[in-house]
């Protein structure tokens, strides 16, 4: 069978493309910096997303914890959203490899109240952890994109007390077509970002981290401590090409399915959609009225052919838009949530 799988875009094979250029590619040693598909994967990275160099790391959180054991000392502070990505879903990583405190604020649809940010830059007291970085995210994992306005102006906070900035851009391809912008107009406002390759541009493995030479080359070293060294990654690297020349350009189509999957399930009484986070590829919506066990609902839609993580015991579901879902398969899922 068939399955439609919405529980992620990481669920996302690599098109017949990405294997024939995988197939083909010219590989060699990485860590012995000759591996020219990675070198090519690493310059283009670099020039799209506005950063002096860029670095093959295996995934997202490696990526945004390869930044923090660059950017900050052991024993300082990080400021970020109580509910970002590196914060809720990295398995504290941050505690164990750059051996940071994190400083968490209260978020509003991805965005930490801008005073706030000023007031818990540490002062120079013998008491405090010193602040040693500001981590921002767009596209939010909640489906909120933050605007550039904003990024802005924590940049500015940043850049007048020296700290730098990290945007954990795991989507933020995503975020620049919402926004009907290029991903520079975002990344310009960070001093390191990250993004995935294997989302919703369908490349098997890999993410990027990006920034200044000096930085890269110090995050080179520490991706080696860290076990991240490819050898003859070149394989990984031409998917990757092809997820940022091509897939890069069809994410809008990810976000009209997710548009029309929300219109749909909103015409369902019972399902509450949350359109204050509709602005990527994810959809947010609730059950008010389960009359089935999450288990349950979780089942009828696997017999159906289709993949979803079950409801929370509030009801609380989310479903991903991407490459590998069209239209008539949202029609099926429309079908199987009526009966439910």
């Amino acid at each position: 069978m068939k399955f439609i799988d919405l529980r992620s875009d990481t669920v996302t094979n690599p098109t017949d493309e990405m294997r024939q250029a995988m197939f083909l590619a010219e590989v060699g040693d990485d860590v012995y910096g000759d591996d020219p598909t990675v070198q090519k994967l690493e310059i283009l990275a670099a020039s799209i997303i506005g950063k002096e160099a860029a670095l093959f790391v295996p995934s997202g959180t490696f990526g945004n914890q390869l930044a923090l054991f660059t950017h900050c000392d052991r024993g300082t502070e990080v400021i970020l959203g109580e509910d970002c990505h590196i914060f809720e879903h990295e398995v504290g990583a941050a505690s164990i490899i750059a051996g940071v405190h994190l400083r968490t604020l209260q978020t509003t649809h991805g965005k930490m109240d801008i005073n706030r940010i000023k007031h818990s830059i540490r002062p120079d007291d013998i008491h405090y952890p010193e602040t040693s970085l500001i981590c921002l995210e767009n596209a939010y994992s909640n489906g909120s994109v933050v605007d550039i306005d904003y990024m802005k102006q924590v940049y500015s906070i940043a850049k007048d007390t020296n700290i730098p900035v990290h945007l954990d851009g795991a989507r933020i391809f995503n975020a620049a077509t919402y926004l009907k912008t290029d991903v520079k107009e975002l990344s310009q406002y960070s001093d390191s970002v990250m993004f995935c390759l294997s989302k919703g541009l369908c490349a098997p493995v890999g993410s990027i981290l990006a920034g200044s030479k000096e930085f890269i080359e110090k995050a080179k070293k520490k991706r080696k401590l860290l076990g991240g060294g490819w050898r003859q990654s070149g394989f990984l690297a031409a998917a990757g090409l092809i997820a940022l020349e091509k897939m890069t350009k069809r994410l809008h189509e990810d976000h009209e399915n997710a548009q029309y999957l929300a219109n749909k399930l909103s015409e369902i009484e019972g399902i509450n959609v949350n359109t204050s986070q509709l602005h990527i590829n994810l959809v947010f919506f609730q059950l008010t009225n389960m009359r089935r066990s999450p288990d349950e609902i979780e089942q009828i839609f696997k017999e159906n052919g289709i993949i979803t993580f079950a409801p929370e015991e509030d009801g609380m579901m989310r479903f991903a838009t991407h490459y590998w879902i069209a239209k008539n398969d949202i029609d099926k899922v429309i079908d199987v949530m009526r009966t439910i």
